[in-house]
């Protein structure tokens, strides 16, 4: 019997490629896209790329050595290229390892289709958006509501495009609105627990506390690359997002509707106030990047919701990617310091007798 066409061979995501992947060798197939290809040399002299290879979730390095019959296909590589790599997959000395590889480029309508996602995670994020819209048509306070909505007017489209980090947590296209969503349950839910916390105001805050990043974190258009940019890295998220919701506020200020307000206690300009310290402070210490300190209860509590979230997160990818280095014991990742232990099951108990 023939060996398989590549095509033929089980199409796949890297992550769900790492959940398989061993010592020996196993046939699949994965739409990627080249985030960069850097050339190095080995310490005999050898050159040697490194191709560093993307999708929507998961990425890894493929090591393309000088006796790779692949070598000059890898040094016509461009950045942002789509392609197909076939071939035996095992989990080796420099992780994912593609041996007996075959590669081509992208059809038009395969890269449109990779762009979408995976399908799984395509769905959490759309219901993600959507908990986030009805969390703000939820609110009462009108101010608070409409800043919402024109934000989620003008710039959902990117919103959706951004990753929460570049690397520690939710760092994939759309990972902003995943970590913004649940971030949201989880402030709604302490909001219902503290009276004394202003619901309305910690939905802005989770809204907008990471705001910024829509330009520090933002993924390309077509792709999911995440260039650097010279106003991301001189002033940074925070002050990214302080800008921005004063422009959206003053925006807002011009509107008819606003002539409203007037009347509303508390006054707008401390609501703005407030808004803007849940962004200034919810990195929680001046040596994390907080101008200033947590100096209300919305403060600490979005402090906490938010490290909560990034950190059960990173948890959630150390399962996923991290090596089994014992039935249950994981090896540390970046920036993790220790090894990380699978939790602790919920109990199943069996059902009570005469249950239906």
């Amino acid at each position: 019997m023939s060996d398989p066409m590549p095509d033929d061979l089980d199409l796949i995501t890297i992550t769900q490629l790492r959940q398989v992947a061993n010592p020996t060798p196993q046939p699949y197939r994965l739409h990627l896209q080249v985030e960069s290809r850097i050339e190095k040399t080995t310490s005999s002299g050898s050159p040697f790329f490194e191709v560093k290879l993307v999708d929507a979730a998961d990425s890894f390095i493929w090591r393309v050595f000088d006796n790779n019959p692949l070598f000059q296909d890898a040094a016509r590589l461009g950045r942002n290229a789509f392609i197909q790599l076939a071939g035996q997959w095992v989990e080796g000395k420099y992780g994912l390892e593609p041996r007996q590889v075959q590669m081509r480029l992208l059809a038009e309508d395969e890269a449109s289709t990779l762009l979408l996602g995976d399908p799984d995670l395509s769905a959490r994020q759309s219901a993600d958006y959507a908990d986030i819209a009805a969390f703000v048509e939820s609110m009462r306070d009108p101010r608070l509501a409409k800043l919402c909505r024109v934000f989620l007017e003008r710039h959902g489209e990117r919103f959706r495009r951004t990753g929460a980090a570049r690397k520690n947590h939710h760092a994939r296209r759309g990972g902003l609105v995943e970590h913004v969503a649940q971030m949201m349950r989880c402030a709604v839910a302490l909001a219902g627990l503290y009276p004394q916390l202003n619901r309305d105001l910690m939905i802005a805050g989770v809204l907008f506390h990471d705001c910024g990043k829509l330009w520090e974190n933002v993924y390309a258009e077509s792709g999911f690359t995440m260039p650097y940019n010279l106003t991301a890295e001189m002033l940074g998220h925070i002050p990214l997002g302080l800008e921005l919701v004063n422009k959206l506020w003053r925006d807002l200020l011009e509107d008819p509707a606003a002539a409203e307000w007037t009347a509303l206690e508390p006054a707008s300009e401390i609501v703005r106030l407030h808004l803007l310290h849940l962004i200034a402070a919810h990195h929680g210490s001046l040596e994390f990047g907080s101008p200033v300190l947590p100096k209300t209860p919305e403060a600490v509590a979005l402090h906490h919701v938010d490290n909560i979230d990034a950190k059960l997160e990173m948890f959630r990818r150390g399962y996923a990617s991290s090596k089994e280095l014992a039935p249950g014991i994981f090896e540390k990742f970046s920036p993790w310091p220790v090894n990380i232990v699978a939790p602790l099951p919920a109990v199943h108990l069996p059902p009570a007798e005469g249950a239906a």
